[in-house]
């Protein structure tokens, strides 16, 4: 018999990686000068913002016994190997103005928090009821084009 998940904490730990995100354009956005970069980096920010509070609403409709596991701690542990803490670590402010320090390095970071983005929410979505799969699908699509809007503005400073 599958042990029953509780769905909600992994459905925290997706918002807790969107505040992150969140805060990491948010300190690109008041690192550069330069207009353009500060305005592509607070509509990032604004973007994840939308996401969390997306993902809250998610999070607040979710019953404990919506997902299962074949084996106990399954989901747990596979969903801990997904957040990549080195990366999330360069958020700190002190750890970002060591790593980032052009608008190339800025783009190629956030390609990386958005790919991290998609691959978390593709994998939370065997886990989810079919009403909250159609959700995080449709935020997924919106990490799509994130990751588009960067890759394409990435090719403008390579």
């Amino acid at each position: 018999m599958a042990n029953v998940f509780n769905a909600a904490e992994i459905i925290d730990i997706g918002i807790e990686k969107e505040k992150r995100r969140r805060d990491f354009y948010g300190l690109v956005a008041a690192q550069f000068r330069d207009r353009e970069m500060a305005d592509l980096f607070t509509r990032l920010r604004d973007w994840e913002d939308q996401h969390i509070r997306k993902f809250t609403d998610i999070r607040n409709s979710v019953t404990e016994d919506e997902t299962t596991e074949s084996y106990k701690g399954e989901l747990a542990a596979y969903m801990s190997a997904l957040v990549d803490n080195m990366l999330y670590e360069s958020v700190v402010a002190t750890q970002f103005a060591q790593n980032v320090k052009t608008p190339l390095q800025a783009i190629r970071f956030g390609m990386v928090f958005e790919k991290d983005a998609i691959l978390f929410f593709n994998e939370l979505l065997k886990y989810m009821t079919a009403e909250h799969r159609e959700r995080v699908i449709e935020l997924i699509d919106e990490e799509k084009r994130h990751l588009v809007y960067l890759s394409e503005l990435k090719t403008r400073y390579e």
